[in-house]
């Protein structure tokens, strides 16, 4: 039952009007043209300019989402990482092929990215978790992510204990089921809100022979 006096959510309506975007004036690559956004959107301090909806499919094709944050990205792809036990980490597993969207308000602008899913080299998960303050480290020793718990005195215990076995240390070794995924794009979709609901959308698709090609989609 909807609460008296609150507007109705068809109601609910903003006209975008900041900027504008067009096939001519985007970067040749994708990624360059993503770290321009990126770095836009952190210049501009949008809330949580690393936030990304990841969206996977197990392998009977369903759908689940979920945001995470955003660790590194470079012409190789975009990297995240997490726990491999977790929901998402065993659909990427299983049905190697994921989905991101970022999403900043403040410049009325989307990104979306698809591509294959692939585990990094553990060199590299190796480094960053020890780049992690000790209790995200200890954290990821601590949390059976996505399996049901009786409550939270479970994490709590797990935590002190994860605590004890490894006292005095600065910085733990990496759990063997956390890591780091890169999404290895062959779609990229740069959305730029307008008036009227005729948004400008730029869709970078890459070809057979490896170019990155560019087309303007209709809102």
């Amino acid at each position: 039952m909807a609460m008296e006096n609150s507007m109705s959510l068809q109601d609910i309506r903003k006209n975008y009007a900041l900027r504008e975007l067009d096939t001519s004036a985007v970067l040749p690559d994708p990624t360059a043209q993503f770290q321009l956004w990126m770095q836009e959107a952190l210049t501009a301090q949008a809330d949580e300019a690393t936030a990304m909806t990841l969206s996977t499919a197990d392998a009977q094709g369903r759908p689940s989402a979920r945001v995470v944050l955003l660790k590194s990205v470079d012409p190789a792809g975009f990297v995240f990482y997490t726990n491999y036990e977790s929901r998402k980490g065993c659909q990427l597993l299983e049905n190697p092929f994921g989905a991101l969207t970022f999403f900043w308000p403040i410049l009325e602008r989307q990104v979306r990215v698809e591509g294959r899913v692939e585990k990094v080299p553990e060199a590299m998960s190796d480094q960053y978790y020890q780049s992690r303050p000790l209790g995200s480290q200890i954290g990821a020793w601590s949390s059976p992510q996505s399996q049901t718990i009786a409550s939270r005195a479970v994490l709590v215990e797990k935590e002190t204990e994860t605590r004890n076995k490894f006292d005095g240390l600065t910085t733990l070794p990496r759990p063997a089921n956390w890591g780091g995924f890169n999404l290895i794009p062959d779609r990229l979709e740069f959305w730029q809100g307008r008036q009227n609901r005729l948004h400008d959308r730029v869709l970078y698709v890459l070809a057979d022979d490896g170019k990155w090609q560019i087309e303007r989609l209709a809102p």
